[in-house]
């Protein structure tokens, strides 16, 4: 078994029923001009998005927007998201969807206080940054893992270069997670998160190294997608389900997966990096067919 660092200093609440704390808790660590950042407006369809605003204004915190996120984060919105927190006083980042929003709100938080450009970390122009801004987040699609790492991949669209950081000042502070919100996904999406899950564990468990304990983690997470993948897909209320798929996408990306090991092997996650860069394609459909 090799020597190794573990750390997850995210609080992850999970469960029913945690949105309406939201503002609480970020005036908790601190908060009170807060980004709230978010997608393609499916959260407004869903009402997620009323009770977030609804929520942070009665916890008395300040409010600025920035939707538009895509399925591959652009560096293009992360790049106006930092200008709108340095702009506007900007004191915390809420992410309110999957993994592509999170990664869009660290990209943001790394470039408020950068001297230059967020990419430049990307590139590995800038090693570690000295400030970010906290961020939390409330997860609705169960997939990247993002919630709870300090990793984040954006697509510049100048050359369509897709690159990953990864910052111990990037976990979020803290994520809700209320399997709840990812009853109205369409089941393409729910398959996808289910096959970034299973990549995400499947590039642990024949990475080099051995841990017995390692190895019995990472059965037990693919067994558990095995299982609930399918029936969250055909009865997409069933809370149990969706509840497994949501704990199995945080663990299968937080490196517990990986304890003992020489990290993730990543082979096919690297090649569906540079497919998804060029074609746009959703990454946890990319990953099932490498």
């Amino acid at each position: 078994m090799n020597d190794f660092l573990f750390q997850i200093p995210t609080k992850l609440y999970f469960g029913k029923g945690e949105e309406p704390m939201i503002g609480n808790r970020i005036r908790e660590h601190g908060g009170s001009r807060v980004l709230l950042h978010y997608g393609g407006g499916s959260i407004k369809k869903t009402g997620l998005y009323d009770n977030v605003i609804r929520y942070l204004k009665e916890a008395g915190l300040e409010v600025f927007e920035l939707g538009g996120v895509q399925p591959n984060p652009r560096l293009s919105l992360c790049r106006r998201g930092s200008e709108i927190c340095r702009r506007e006083g900007v004191d915390f980042i809420l992410a309110v969807g999957g993994g592509s929003v999170i990664d869009s709100a660290k990209c943001i938080s790394l470039g408020v206080f950068c001297d230059g450009d967020a990419w430049d970390y990307f590139t590995g122009k800038k090693a570690a940054p000295e400030r970010v801004l906290p961020l939390c987040s409330i997860l609705t699609i169960p997939a990247a893992g993002s919630e709870g790492n300090c990793g984040s991949v954006i697509t510049n669209e100048d050359g369509n270069y897709k690159l990953g950081y990864s910052h111990p000042s990037l976990f979020p502070v803290f994520s809700i997670l209320n399997p709840e919100t990812t009853f109205t996904l369409p089941p393409y999406q729910t398959a996808a998160g289910a096959s970034d899950i299973f990549a995400h564990t499947v590039e642990r468990y024949f990475a080099e190294g051995d841990c017995y304990l390692g190895d019995k983690f990472c059965e037990g997470l693919l067994r558990s997608v095995i299982k609930y993948a399918p029936i969250a897909i055909n009865d997409p209320k069933n809370y149990d389900a969706h509840a497994e798929l949501m704990l199995a996408g945080s663990f299968s990306h937080n490196d517990t997966t990986g304890l003992g090991r020489l990290g993730m092997d990543g082979s096919c996650h690297g090649l569906e990096t540079q497919v998804s860069g060029l074609f746009d394609t959703a990454h946890g459909a990319g990953l099932s067919v490498m």
